[in-house]
């Protein structure tokens, strides 16, 4: 290892080194390509820091001044990016190396100044380098080492074309990394196509994966789901932690009931811009925020510190997901906790993640508000404020309270000031109990309130509305009944007296809407359809009147219809006889002059226009109006052809096409 690196190291304060991290610093595989799967917190970007260190430096211990790039690091995500560049940045702060990044969300304008100035080590997203690649603002002539962090995410997430088109555009002599959690076909038909004779390096086993998380799935209930959330982050009162959900509407639904209890809560979702999402996770970094809502996209690769919670509010939809969601704790040694939220209807689910994933967890239930209040206790008792001597500027005023107020005043106060300090944990129903059904109702009486459906009443109008002007509970009203001018509703016969009472003497509702005691139960039968007179199944044909003269055309109305009789139909046109003498026609030369010979008979020539007028069509005995005459002929432009589709004829079909023209001579 370089001495500027080994110097950086321990002024780092790293006395030893990761599973991965020696195994991709082997002196044998200096400067080959490698396939390498770890576990994510195993510190893969300290190994591959390390590993394309010797090729990078060559046999000096420091950087020749910056020009084109020598290594490219790929990452998923603007945070994961932002976060290997702050890693390079003291691993090789002793090599005066320079290391910038091109991310997405960032001025490109700055990205491409910086590479202008020249740099040693770029740190990018896919697509964002795409564009410098084709822009040209980047130049990889010099390229020693590429790396591609977290490859099995960066083709999760559709970047595949992306890192196809910058290997390609690579030079062909250098030296490949590939980091990745888990090793799926996609990543191994990758490295085949673009590493030479990769070394293997598996440093995670099915049994050992994230060794240093405890894996709780709590059963809740199915509608005390945050609930549980909020006693687990309580139970746990962990410095950082990191709540998943599977949409952006989850997120913002639950860091809205978080924040109003209390908890000091950052969200982190695609649709933020990178400013928010940049100072989101430096709120969480410096304690500003302790709980962090966010979605799998937008929480990919980030490392917060202190981070020994991650809550699973919705399930992941498969196995490798789950592993990154639990691998943002646990990292680096530090143990971690990662609790599945499972309501009764994914109980199969959660246990099929587990199983694929190889892992086990602890079942039970959600921890109860009288737990979290016990783990509040011990956390009290255990505090070293107990066993701290005060201050010499406070002992006056600690003086003063031991004088004024006895032992269990003081005990008091800061039970109380200490319960202020944290949110109420939530009374949480039992997981494995049926729901019970309703018991009856018992007798009750019924009222008529003023107005129905014709005014648009509902029951989950009218239901509050009594509850609030009567002082009823819910339970205290059984049916509502709209009716179309009336709403009937079902009161327990005990609640009667105080409703009468609250309601008062003129039985007025909101809007003056009058309310009336019924004697007796409504009936909501409703009266039998009338039946429909059977229509006959033969109707004698009417005689056919004379049509002496064709009745004048009715005037249609919009909005209404007119019954048509079936047995009063016109009769059927005589069709024209076939043959005969034709009228004489005037005929028009379609091309050139006409040539001689009797009308229609010569080439080039058709019949085009009647010489005389043409006979109008008898209007149809019922006066139906004629209708339009649908156009003749070849369509020579787009009007004719739309015309003809209109007329229910395809564009082009129905004329006589042209008799192909003999060649001249």
């Amino acid at each position: 290892m370089k001495k500027t690196l080994a110097d950086a190291l321990q002024t780092r304060g790293y006395t030893s080194l990761t599973a991965v991290q020696e195994a991709v610093t082997n002196p044998d595989i200096v400067g080959q390509d490698l396939l390498v799967s770890a576990q994510t917190g195993s510190g893969k970007t300290l190994g591959f820091g390390l590993a394309i260190a010797p090729g990078l430096l060559g046999d000096g211990d420091v950087f020749d001044p910056a020009g084109a790039p020598l290594a490219l690091v790929i990452a998923p995500t603007r945070e994961l990016a932002m976060q290997v560049k702050r890693e390079l940045a003291w691993l090789f702060a002793n090599t005066g190396a320079v290391v910038t990044s091109t991310v997405g969300g960032m001025d490109m304008r700055d990205e491409r100044r910086a590479l202008e100035r020249g740099a040693h080590i770029v740190v990018a997203t896919p697509g964002r380098l795409r564009d410098h690649i084709m822009r040209g603002s980047i130049d990889l002539s010099a390229l020693k080492a590429v790396v591609l962090d977290e490859a099995d995410e960066m083709l999760d997430l559709g970047f595949r074309e992306d890192l196809e088109f910058i290997l390609e555009n690579a030079p062909a002599e250098r030296q490949t990394l590939m980091f990745s959690a888990t090793v799926p076909a996609a990543i191994a038909r990758l490295a085949q196509s673009y590493q030479k004779d990769a070394v293997r390096i598996a440093t995670t086993s099915g049994a050992s994966q994230h060794a240093d998380i405890d894996y709780r799935a709590y059963r809740v209930s199915a509608r005390d789901g945050e609930n549980a959330i909020i006693n687990v982050l309580r139970f746990y009162e962990a410095p950082n932690a990191i709540v998943f959900c599977n949409t952006r509407a989850m997120v913002n639904r639950l860091t809205t009931r978080l924040s109003n209890r209390g908890f000091s809560v950052v969200a982190l979702s695609g649709e933020l811009s990178q400013s928010e999402r940049t100072h989101a996770l430096q709120a969480m970094r410096d304690g500003r925020a302790r709980v962090c809502v966010a979605t799998d996209v937008a929480a990919r690769g980030i490392d917060l510190p202190n981070l020994d919670l991650v809550i699973h509010a919705e399930l992941p939809t498969n196995q490798d997901t789950f592993l990154h969601r639990s691998g943002r704790t646990g990292r680096a040694g530090r143990k971690g906790v990662s609790a599945l939220i499972v309501p009764p209807a994914a109980r199969k689910k959660a246990e099929r993640l587990l199983g694929w994933a190889k892992l086990t967890a602890q079942w039970s239930e959600a921890p109860s508000a009288e737990a979290v209040s016990a783990k509040d206790e011990q956390r009290m008792l255990a505090s070293p404020d107990w066993h701290e001597p005060a201050e010499e500027s406070d002992r006056a005023i600690v003086t003063t309270l031991c004088e004024t107020f006895t032992a269990e005043q003081i005990a008091t106060a800061y039970l109380r000031l200490y319960r202020e300090r944290h949110s109420a944990p939530e009374d949480l129903s039992d997981a494995n109990e049926a729901p019970k059904p309703r018991a009856p109702f018992g007798p009750s009486v019924w009222f008529s309130l003023e107005g129905g459906a014709a005014v648009g009443a509902e029951p989950r109008r009218v239901l509050p509305m009594l509850c609030k002007l009567g002082n009823v509970s819910r339970d205290d009203i059984g049916a509502i009944r709209i009716q179309p001018d009336v709403s009937l509703i079902e009161l327990r016969e005990g609640a009667v007296a105080g409703f009468l009472a609250a309601i008062g003497p003129a039985m007025t509702l909101e809007g003056g809407a009058a309310l009336t005691r019924l004697d007796s139960p409504p009936s909501f039968d409703r009266a039998p359809r009338p039946e429909r007179p059977a229509r006959p199944k033969e109707q004698a044909p009417r005689a056919a009147e004379p049509h002496s003269a064709a009745p004048a055309p009715k005037a249609r109305t919009l909005g209404t219809t007119t019954p048509v009789d079936w047995n009063d139909a016109p009769e059927p046109r005589a069709k024209k006889p076939k043959g005969g003498a034709k009228p004489a026609h005037k005929t028009k030369p379609r091309h050139g002059k006409p040539k001689p010979g009797a009308a229609g008979e010569g080439k080039g020539w058709k019949p085009y226009k009647s010489g005389a007028a043409k006979p109008k069509r008898a209007a149809s005995p019922e006066g139906r109006p004629k209708g339009p005459k649908p156009p003749v002929g070849k369509p020579s432009s787009k009007k004719n052809r739309a015309r003809l589709s209109l007329a229910g004829k395809p564009a082009g079909s129905g004329a006589t096409p042209r008799k192909p023209r003999k060649p001249k001579g």
